[in-house]
């Protein structure tokens, strides 16, 4: 028992004293330590919500570095070359539409620009740049609310690499596929017509390919993007009101950003594994809500249209101006369903397999009109908003027929 005393009497209040401040040190170490975690954690969030959802710049790298490596890059000089071709084949294309559709187009060859595949993907990452702008802050608040600290920053910045690395994938993907495009941006608040973009470097490639002479398959594509810029420049209703609705779309998607993206990882992989569902919903409707859903389901039937009459027209009017147009458009619808399997996955997985059934149903319909009421009928599909067909009428173009009140041809069914 002396010696137990004798170790308190010669250690104990000493050592308690140094465990004292030791314990004192750890905790102004913690609470430093913790005060640092805080600073950093709110440097991080600053610098996740100035350096927003996307590194735009970034995607551009991405997908211009993916596309060098395709075959068939122009230089300046020779893109420069091709105008002239161009010029004369929208010399031919404007006045055989305006004829065919009863509208002139005035201006609309004065917008045409030969575009390389690096310039196509710089007018398109400037165009989803301005379309995810106005949400961009909303989006930032559900993702990263004020004062998350250090964790939730973390995991922004981690998507934001994600996410720029998808879109610049996703821009390099098409870059390589798209032939022309009637570049319009939508949201933007001035109303500024549009302009044709012709991708000189994928429209001789893929004529190469389906061994059809290039000035005829220019002039042919360049019927179906005219078209496109009669469908918006002739009825200045159609803007405003494909607008109206995208901007409904975005805006409740923003509304539910937080599980869209575990939502949308599982509705892609049941896509992916091929797990069906009875209702045959695309995987992105699976993400929707009801009101979502039906507003998609009303701008699918509108972009069904705009791809259905661009074929059609095409193709009716390429009879007297587009030598061998049967052979052209008979390879080229044959060539976009011959898909390798990773275009399809591609496709699928970035909803762009959408268009591909707007093309088919668009066109079926815009025939079917033709054929039970004659041509002048097709006009009235551009009269407003109410003639425009529902997502149900798609498939049964007689029932369009009967709504609109128009006469059916003797002979053409219904």
């Amino acid at each position: 028992m002396s010696g137990s005393r004798g170790a308190r009497g010669r250690g104990g209040p000493p050592r308690r004293i140094a465990d004292d401040r030791l314990w004192q040190v750890g905790f102004l170490v913690g609470s430093a330590i913790g005060a640092a975690v805080t600073v950093a954690g709110r440097q991080i969030e600053r610098s996740a919500r100035a350096a927003g959802l996307v590194d735009w710049r970034r995607v551009e790298d991405i997908a211009i570095a993916r596309l060098r490596s395709s075959p068939g890059a122009l230089d300046a000089d020779e893109l420069r070359a091709t105008e002239p071709s161009y010029a004369r084949a929208m010399a031919k294309v404007v006045p055989a539409l305006a004829l065919h559709l009863g509208t002139e187009l005035p201006g609309v060859v004065d917008r045409v620009d030969v575009v390389d595949r690096e310039a196509w993907v710089r007018a398109n990452t400037a165009a989803f740049a301005a379309l995810m702008r106005p949400l961009e802050g909303e989006l930032l608040d559900q993702v990263l609310p004020p004062g998350s600290g250090f964790a939730k920053a973390t995991v922004t910045l981690a998507n934001r690499w994600v996410t720029t690395r998808q879109l610049g994938l996703l821009l390099g993907f098409m870059g390589q596929r798209v032939l022309g495009q009637y570049d319009l941006a939508l949201l933007s608040a001035e109303t500024t017509p549009g302009r044709l973009l012709f991708v000189e470097e994928n429209i001789r490639q893929t004529a190469r390919s389906m061994d059809v002479p290039l000035d005829p398959f220019r002039t042919w594509i360049a019927l179906h993007e005219t078209t496109h810029a009669f469908e918006f420049e002739a009825h200045p209703w159609l803007r405003p009101y494909l607008a109206g609705r995208l901007e409904k779309q975005l805006a409740l998607f923003s509304e539910d950003a937080a599980s869209l993206g575990r939502d949308a990882m599982r509705s892609l992989g049941a896509a992916l594994r091929g797990d069906g569902r009875k209702d045959d919903q695309h995987w992105l409707e699976r993400l929707m809500s009801d009101e979502q859903r039906r507003l998609f389901r009303e701008t699918q039937a509108v972009m069904s249209l705009l791809e259905g009459f661009g074929d059609h027209v095409m193709d009716e009017v390429g009879k007297d101006l587009v030598p061998g147009v049967e052979r052209i458009s008979a390879r080229f619808h044959g060539r976009r369903q011959q898909r390798t399997p990773f275009e399809r996955a591609m496709l699928r997985i970035t909803g762009l397999d959408l268009k591909m059934e707007q093309y088919r149903k668009g066109e079926a319909f815009v025939a079917g009109i033709e054929r039970l009421a004659g041509a002048a009928a097709l006009r009235r599909l551009w009269d407003s908003p109410e003639t425009l067909p529902t997502a149900d009428e798609l498939g049964r173009p007689e029932a369009w027929v009967r709504r609109m009140g128009l006469n059916q041809l003797e002979g053409g069914g219904g």
